[in-house]
């Protein structure tokens, strides 16, 4: 075999983050009643999110915030949306969020076939997330996925963030892997491919948004059956 070691990305690769963000955050606005507090509705409250989360997580990845300020300024920036001016309120439901999501079970079709099937061709497979480690650990076992993989690599507890290179280098030497012999699956191009190639590794882009890469994979697949006819 070419490949020894296969490294996914978790989030929007395997795990499905947005439905499992929308169902959470829902479980959050009805459990707080938002609604009650002055929020007129849940999808244009949750589009607001899901824009500041974003914009918050790209600032995440390049350092320029820490952790905690991105968990409870996404939940503050969309109250301010909706004119309501309440930290304690955002901080509360940046808590009860993650304490939820690690929860939801939503996986892209064909996940767990496909970790069975590389298994049982004896492949090692790991996981490199930028996520933090206790909610990425605790959506592995929510969703029976902690089996699969060997060596679970965060940007917390590695102290660094995909696509830097020293996070795929820890995660090569905790699986005691080298680069020639792994390959970087995941779905962002800037993360997981540039990522990957920063590395030295071979990369598949999993494409499940028919997004243009501007970026040049080894691969890419837009389903992950498809990964069954690489490897």
């Amino acid at each position: 075999m070419k490949y020894r070691h296969l490294f996914f990305d978790l989030d929007h690769t395997l795990w499905d983050f947005e439905t499992n963000s929308k169902e959470s955050l829902l479980d959050v606005f009805t459990s707080l009643a938002l609604k009650e507090r002055g929020v007129p509705d849940f999808d244009s409250f949750f589009t607001r999110y899901s824009y500041h989360n974003h914009r918050l997580w790209d600032k995440y990845t390049r350092g320029e915030i820490k952790q905690d300020e991105l968990r409870w300024k996404r939940m503050w920036l969309a109250l301010v949306d909706a004119k309501i001016a309440d930290e304690a309120l955002a901080r509360k439901m940046a808590v009860n969020f993650l304490e939820v999501l690690p929860t939801k079970k939503n996986l892209f079709p064909y996940t767990k076939e496909i970790l069975q099937y590389l298994s049982e061709k004896n492949y090692a497979l790991h996981l490199v997330t930028n996520g933090f480690e206790q909610v990425q650990h605790n959506k592995l076992k929510h969703a029976n996925l902690s089996g699969f993989f060997r060596v679970v690599t965060t940007s917390e507890a590695s102290n660094s963030l995909k696509p830097h290179k020293e996070i795929f280098e820890h995660a090569l030497r905790e699986a005691g892997a080298l680069s020639s012999e792994s390959i970087m699956i995941g779905d962002n191009l800037e993360a997981d491919i540039q990522g990957g190639m920063n590395a030295g590794l071979d990369t598949v882009f999993v494409n499940h948004i028919g997004a243009v890469a501007h970026i040049t994979p080894t691969y890419t697949i837009t389903h992950l059956q498809q990964l069954e006819d690489i490897f």
